[in-house]
């Protein structure tokens, strides 16, 4: 992948995925420790809905696909193939996000044939999980209607997701809602992260490096829905990832460095959601 494709890929992830700490912000006072993440703060509002929403400069990111004739590489996102395999429900929330996100990232390359397989993974995790409501067949015809249109499909997408988020929290499933979530932020982490292994991606690594406190939001978000045993893994692994970002915003430990621990880490992390399922 050319070294433009992969600055589009890293904008558009960071578009999608951390827009929502400042949507966040707007809407509620997020009052906590800078230096450590405690389970007894107020709850931010973070949901599925704030990821999923409009893109901000969503039009400079078409243009800029289409100046630069960028290609897409499906090679950083999850196979549909494997949609299958999960059977428990911490793994069919954690990839439905995941799904969702490589979902708005094909869409916006224009990618119809491989956005609707990553629509029917997103589908069949929803039908599993209980909110097929929000993926039937009528979201699919409107995609489909409208695939010369990428701006509106995305925010049918939007919606879709708007919807789940409000069927999980109508039935008091906030962990549920919370997985998903974390399955979003984890692709979008990952993606930038395997952009930086290239050469020229400094001012991506610095720009990973300013969304510590993004993580750190979704850490006070899993913390506050008591997530069971099976779940569990992924709040310690993201606790664990933040350790890294703490160190180098103590200066114990390069960027260079902490770009390489938490590659290696969060590439195990999406390892274990997306190869395991029962």
């Amino acid at each position: 992948m050319n070294r433009l494709n992969f600055k589009l890929l890293f904008f558009v992830f960071f578009s999608l995925f951390f827009s929502c700490n400042r949507q966040a912000e707007k809407s509620e006072d997020v009052h906590h420790d800078t230096d450590t993440v405690n389970k007894d703060l107020t709850p931010i509002k973070i949901t599925a809905q704030n990821v999923f929403v409009s893109l901000p400069d969503r039009k400079l990111i078409f243009k800029l696909i289409e100046e630069n004739k960028i290609e897409y590489n499906p090679d950083l996102l999850n196979n549909p193939v494997l949609v299958s395999k999960y059977t428990l429900d911490v793994f069919k929330a954690a990839n439905f996000g995941i799904y969702g996100s490589d979902l708005s990232i094909a869409n916006s390359f224009g990618q119809t044939q491989e956005s609707l397989l990553f629509l029917k993974c997103v589908n069949k995790l929803a039908t599993q999980l209980g909110v097929s409501s929000a993926f039937n067949q009528q979201l699919f015809d409107r995609i489909q209607n409208n695939e010369s249109n990428r701006d509106t499909t995305l925010q049918i997408i939007s919606n879709a997701f708007a919807k789940v988020e409000e069927l999980l929290k109508t039935n008091n499933r906030a962990a549920a809602s919370a997985i998903i979530l974390s399955g979003c932020w984890i692709e979008g982490l990952y993606v930038s992260c395997k952009i930086t292994e290239n050469p020229n991606t400094e001012s991506i690594i610095k720009a990973i490096f300013n969304h510590k406190e993004s993580l750190e939001n979704i850490i006070i978000m899993l913390q506050k829905v008591n997530l069971d045993e099976k779940s569990l893994f992924i709040l310690n692994d993201l606790k664990a990832i933040d350790n890294e970002f703490e160190l180098v915003k103590k200066n114990k430990i390069t960027e260079k460095q902490g770009i390489k621990n938490i590659t290696s880490m969060i590439t195990k992390l999406r390892q274990s959601i997306i190869n395991s399922g029962h």
